[in-house]
């Protein structure tokens, strides 16, 4: 006989089955509301606007590939594909490039910092300003992108749209998304060339160093001349006049008038630095800066490798091509890939195209068309300057006169809140950046009663290239039809920020080099700082104003070089002196040395390369700066032998830093506690010593002077240090450091376990969202080799410590995608984002490419018709609508 159940049984069992159902239901509602973003990818639709059907194949991964009849109708549909895709990252974008994040997400600090900021800059006022610059065909492609945009908006509900606004909801009022304006894409670029705006942290960091340091030269120290004589610059200095007679090599021209040292507020000899005020207005203006999101990469680790190789080398008698920008990683990634063909390319519809795109801009902004490759790296030009102006009430000093600020109001809304009514003042010189978090902006704008120099009010006005109106939208598009090299020389012509290094080869054989963007020339004055760009400027002294642009027939090209090799790794273009002024502040080239190096040794010794050969260069590991002081290390006694544990991993070290290597973690951890030991006293906490390739020129400058000041760590009384010391500290403190993160056997650690990429929802994926959502948007964390300045560019940042107060080797940038394009068989390309294409969480096509990108894979990139046909998953044709 059955026993009956105990009432306390009965009910748990209630219980439980309430609780499975509860759980069901909720696991349904939740799958629900996650798919319901989902695109249709299949099918037919009607879209309004067409004038034609547009057919959207897609392979494996997602990826679409569009054939139209008409260049409209071409971007109608990728502004429809990415709106599927994309588009709460679109309509992110566009809140943070107008100024409005808190519009979108509610009552946030941080947002509206940013957006106090972005307002004080203008950047979608500069945008609006743009439009009537541009070409009628571009305006044209802008309005059939936004047209795309909106016919996808019609009718879906916010939920429908992204899963993204479905969370939102719970916090903030949700309304239907605006329609896309063609302004909205033109604003994009601002915060694209923001990220990628050149040397602003460096010149910061020079004003922040003296304020320790308090002697120009030491500072100086910090920041070594580019070592060209062992890390190649991007040409040789014969190189880049060899091949365009018409083009000449411009010196920076001096500056000639201005009314110079008679009328500044300040000392005789320039920028007072050592001014209380100065200093707290420069740290003013870093902190305001620093409020801005970021959207593509910032500081350290941001660059890009990338190479051409003629048809001379390779197995298939024309060039190879790779490119790989090390640019920030988040979900979904930057990058949205796409291919964009006319069915019948003609001069009314000339576009047949694939590549990466950005969601929210038309075109693509680095890949191949039928004729020509292309890859971009960040040139790094010095597009900003920095002035300190002597103000007073509403007005500023300039060459002896009291000049009006020019003054007015943005109102912020801040959805849930109220207003936020914030004054932007500007000079002649930019937007008062200075005071725009706090109240100094008030302080600034208030009368004093002081009318002579002593109550002088010192603020910071920001000198930015993409602030004056610009054509790069133009640019964009005159790339993706580009055939030859003088067609990449009239895009380039227009391509103002940021300012990039073009690489480019064509199916007819060429290779060759092109540097874009507009430079501004400095005048040289005389004072105790350089005058070049490299430290903040004083405002009062027109001397130190723009002299103008570099003329874009000055800038630096090679078409074809002897050596049938270019590298493009953000090293410096051309040698010091050479050419027009770019910048003093490059990477230091190890990268760019490392893969000429693999290359010449490959050509060397008789291998034709493949594109088999250009993938595996891009994932190389091989540390220089193990290279450069690992047999400096081992020549360091150390009495203990548990510490010495570690230094013996390094006896044997190749130098590659894979995830599994032990040596690799050990050596990271001591470059960690060399560059706090050594320099971290010097610095103020504000700019802490990253670990970037600067720090590795310093350091290596430095071996061969065992008693340099900037070895000593000031912090300690009554003792100075000297080289051996500071590395014998290193030494003991890595052993001590990784016997506590990952266990006292040297053999048990890895590298990977130490530096891995957990990649980030912009919106949902931070500590303040609960963590259900949070693993839901985020992908799993991987294990990454690599490491900075590496080619697999994997960067960390030395200065950064965890929770329990150990160093954090946790990526912050690195490769967003790798391509390598065979100009021989262009079917025979192959490419891989971070992420995936989709931008929907829960998507199948979210994050299937992550994998494969940590180990190094890459996927075949169709580019024929019927090479795209071929790998079509699913195909969709968006029909025109019978309205």
């Amino acid at each position: 006989m059955l026993s009956r159940l105990s009432a306390p049984r009965k009910v748990l069992l209630a219980v439980v089955t309430l609780l499975v159902v509860v759980l069901v239901a909720t696991t349904v509602a939740a799958v629900v509301v996650v798919r319901k973003p989902f695109p249709a990818t299949s099918g037919e639709v009607t879209m309004r606007g067409l004038d034609g059907a547009v057919t959207v194949e897609r392979d494996a991964r997602g990826v679409p590939y569009l054939t139209a009849t008409t260049s409209e109708d071409l971007f109608r549909a990728q502004g429809y594909v990415h709106a599927q895709d994309r588009f709460f990252e679109m309509d992110y974008r566009r809140h943070v490039t107008a100024g409005r994040l808190a519009e979108l997400v509610g009552d946030n600090p941080d947002a509206i910092a940013a957006d106090r900021v972005v307002r004080t800059f203008g950047w979608r006022r500069v945008a609006e300003q743009e439009w009537d610059l541009l070409e009628q065909s571009t305006r044209d492609n802008l309005t059939a992108y936004a047209e795309g945009v909106n016919a996808y908006l019609a009718e879906r509900s916010p939920a429908e749209i992204a899963l993204e606004y479905t969370v939102l909801g719970t916090q903030v009022d949700v309304a239907d998304p605006e329609p896309w304006q063609p302004v909205d894409s033109v604003a994009w670029l601002k915060a694209m060339a923001w990220d990628l705006r050149g040397n602003f942290d460096e010149e910061l960091e020079r004003a922040a160093a003296f304020g320790t340091l308090r002697d120009v030269t030491a500072v100086e120290a910090l920041f070594p001349a580019y070592p060209d004589d062992a890390n190649a610059p991007i040409l040789a200095a014969d190189e880049a006049t060899a091949t365009r007679g018409e083009r000449r090599a411009a010196a920076p021209k001096d500056a000639e008038g201005g009314t110079g040292g008679a009328s500044r507020a300040a000392p005789e000899d320039g920028l007072p630095l050592e001014d209380a005020g100065v200093r707290a207005a420069l740290d003013a203006a870093a902190d305001a800066l620093a409020a801005v999101p970021q959207q593509v990469g910032r500081g350290e680790g941001t660059g890009s490798n990338s190479w051409v190789v003629a048809g001379e080398h390779t197995a298939s008698g024309k060039p190879l091509l790779a490119n790989d920008p090390h640019l920030s990683l988040a979900a979904p990634s930057i990058w949205a890939q796409i291919g964009l063909r006319c069915a019948q390319v003609s001069d009314a519809c000339p576009y047949d195209v694939a590549g990466f795109s950005f969601s929210g801009l038309p075109g693509v902004i680095i890949g191949h068309n039928a004729n020509l490759a292309w890859g971009l790296t960040n040139l790094g030009a010095d597009v900003t300057d920095f002035f300190v102006e002597a103000v007073r009430a509403h007005t500023y000093l300039r060459d002896g006169s009291w000049e009006p600020l020019d003054i007015r109001q943005e109102t912020i809304k801040v959805n849930g809140g109220d207003d936020i009514v914030i004054d932007v003042a500007e000079t002649v010189h930019g937007p008062v950046i200075s005071g725009e978090l706090g109240e100094s902006l008030a302080a600034l704008l208030s009368p004093t009663a002081d009318a002579g120099l002593s109550g002088v009010t010192y603020g910071v006005a920001l000198s930015w290239t993409a602030l004056t109106p610009g054509r790069t939208a133009d640019a964009i598009f005159a790339l993706n039809r580009a055939a030859d090299a003088d067609d990449v020389a009239q895009a380039a012509a227009l391509f103002a920020v940021p300012s990039q290094n073009i690489i480019f080869a064509t199916t007819d054989g060429h290779i060759g080099y092109q540097a874009p963007g507009r430079i501004p020339l400095r005048g040289n004055v005389t004072g105790p700082v350089p005058s070049d760009g490299t430290w903040p400027r004083p405002g009062w002294d027109s001397a130190y104003d723009w002299q103008g642009y570099v003329d874009p027939a000055d800038m630096p090209a090679v078409l074809d070089p002897e050596s049938g090799v270019i590298v493009a790794a953000n090293q410096a273009v051309l040698p010091a002196g050479e050419g027009p002024y770019l910048t003093a502040d490059w990477d230091y080239g190890y990268r760019s040395h490392r893969i000429s190096t693999l290359l010449d040794t490959a050509i060397t010794g008789g291998t034709k390369l493949s594109g088999e050969t250009m993938s595996a260069i891009q994932s190389d590991v091989w540390s220089p700066f193990a290279a450069a002081l690992v047999p400096t290390l081992l020549g360091i006694s150390l009495d203990d032998d548990f510490a010495a544990q570690g230094q013996e991993l390094l006896r044997s070290w190749d130098y590659n830093t894979d995830p599994s290597s032990a040596a690799a973690a050990y050596f990271n951890a001591v470059w960690a506690h060399i560059v706090d030991g050594a320099f971290a006293d010097d610095l103020p906490d504000s700019v802490q010593p990253s670990g970037s390739s600067r720090w590795l020129a310093v350091v290596t400058e430095l071996l061969d002077d065992p008693e340099a000041r900037l070895w000593d760590d000031r912090t300690t009384v009554d003792v100075v240090e000297t080289r051996d010391e500071i590395l014998r500290q290193a030494l003991v403190d890595a052993r001590l450091e990784l016997t506590t993160a990952l266990g006292r056997d040297t053999d048990d650690w890895q590298w990977g376990r130490l530096h891995q990429l957990s990649l980030e929802h912009p919106v949902l994926g931070g500590e303040s969202i609960p963590w259900p959502v949070r693993a839901f948007v985020n992908p799993a964390t991987q294990q990454l080799g690599g490491g900075s300045s590496i080619v697999d560019a994997t960067a960390w940042d030395a200065s950064a410590r965890t929770a329990t107060g150990r160093t954090d080797f946790s990526v912050t940038s690195g490769p967003s995608m790798r391509m390598v394009v065979d100009l021989g068989v262009l079917d025979a390309s192959t490419w891989v984002v971070v992420t995936g294409t989709s931008g929907h969480p829960g998507h199948r096509n979210y994050a299937d490419q992550f994998e494969a990108w940590s180990v190094g894979e890459t996927f075949a990139w169709p580019f024929s018709a019927d090479a795209v046909t071929r790998a079509a998953g699913e195909t969709l044709r968006l029909v025109p609508s019978a309205e």
